[in-house]
């Protein structure tokens, strides 16, 4: 049974349409007449490559986001390649959340090109929320020339899937009594966390669709898919009690940096640890806060993933060559002889505001 006070929230998902690739082709008119695909092109780099998204006439020939770049190719061979540009998009970004917090500071970022807004109470004392997403529509148009998709509901999931219903540039509304037909009616592929692994099982289960899952109890549910089956059991049932997660603490700052060609001597692999200690230190120092564990991640040309982390009693000195030196002793640690390095992240977690509370006072000497 959902609680009434939660289905008096008025919730906008607000999902950017082909953000990246929106924004390139606005910024290259020449690019919106053929399919356009971010990511480094495959012919240029032996085949490496992800595809980041893909504007909608990529998109018939199958090309999506997290596809490898060189089967991208093979999908779409007369494509453009645009290698992103991610300090730019995000500019964009921040330049529309400015555009949100006209209306509401209650918002909840996803990714760059989405995020959840609690509308209940807004600036502009707007009683309509689709009044209000058609205002952000529009001013985020006019002031960036792209386009959004938004939602609306009671709740994140089903704002969420509001959104996705009808893109590009679409306004979607689930009142609280269309929410059980709607979520009936819904693929079980378009529930939200269930993924491409998952939905082989669901078949297999016999649920196709959300009345299929919604015949099945509470104790099924969690015995076949564990945790998930109980999120699962109340989101059918048009239950998610979620906030928007306005006044979420930052858990941890970090920075990577992917290579291509791979680090492959230990100068090149110093090198960058030192860059990326600086970056930690300068993100750590604007955002106001301090961290007692450093993590180090590698991957290698094998797609090996390994993290390797240090945490001390006290917090540690925001300074590049503190975290350099921590960072260095790490890598010493898992590396192995003639392995090529791919990625390299350092990273600040078990974070606290700096305040005089929590620093610790040098009070008697040695």
């Amino acid at each position: 049974m959902i609680d009434a006070k939660f289905t008096q929230r008025k919730i906008i998902h607000v999902d950017m349409d082909a953000f990246y690739a929106s924004i390139e082709e606005r910024d290259h008119p020449e690019f919106k007449r053929h399919p356009l695909i971010i990511a480094k092109d495959p012919r240029k780099t032996g085949g490496r490559g992800v595809v980041t998204t893909a504007n909608y006439r990529a998109r018939k020939h199958g090309v999506h986001s997290a596809m490898s770049a060189n089967e991208a190719l093979k999908l779409c061979p007369q494509a453009i390649f645009q290698t992103p540009n991610f300090p730019h998009y995000r500019e964009i970004s921040n330049q529309i959340h400015r555009i949100f917090h006209e209306y509401t500071d209650k918002i909840e970022p996803v990714a760059f090109d989405e995020a959840y807004l609690d509308v209940t109470e807004n600036k502009h004392h707007l009683h309509s929320a689709v009044q209000v997403a058609h205002e952000i529509q529009a001013e985020i148009y006019d002031q960036t020339h792209l386009t959004c998709s938004t939602g609306i509901s009671y709740s994140k999931f089903l704002a969420k899937e509001a959104s996705d219903f009808r893109k590009p540039v679409g306004v979607s509304v689930i009142l609280p009594e269309d929410a059980h037909d709607f979520l009936m009616a819904l693929p079980i592929e378009r529930f939200r966390g269930v993924g491409k692994k998952t939905v082989p099982k669901m078949h297999d289960l016999g649920i196709q669709t959300g009345a299929d899952l919604y015949q099945r109890s509470q104790l099924e549910l969690i015995h076949d898919f564990g945790k998930f089956g109980y999120v699962l059991y109340q989101r059918v049932r048009g239950i998610d009690e979620r906030p928007v997660a306005y006044q979420r603490e930052r858990k941890s700052i970090g920075k990577e940096r992917t290579y291509g060609p791979p680090l492959t001597t230990s100068g090149e692999v110093e090198n960058q640890l030192r860059h990326l200690a600086e970056l930690v230190a300068q993100a750590v120092a604007r955002k106001q806060r301090h961290g007692k564990t450093l993590v180090l991640k590698l991957r290698t040309s094998d797609f090996t993933t390994v993290t390797k982390r240090v945490t001390q009693e006290d917090f540690l000195t925001n300074e590049a060559e503190n975290y350099y030196e921590l960072a260095l002793e790490l890598y010493h640690e898992v590396a192995t002889p003639d392995e090529q390095i791919r990625l390299l992240g350092i990273t600040i977690t078990s974070l606290a505001a700096q305040t005089f509370e929590n620093v610790r006072l040098p009070l008697w000497g040695d």
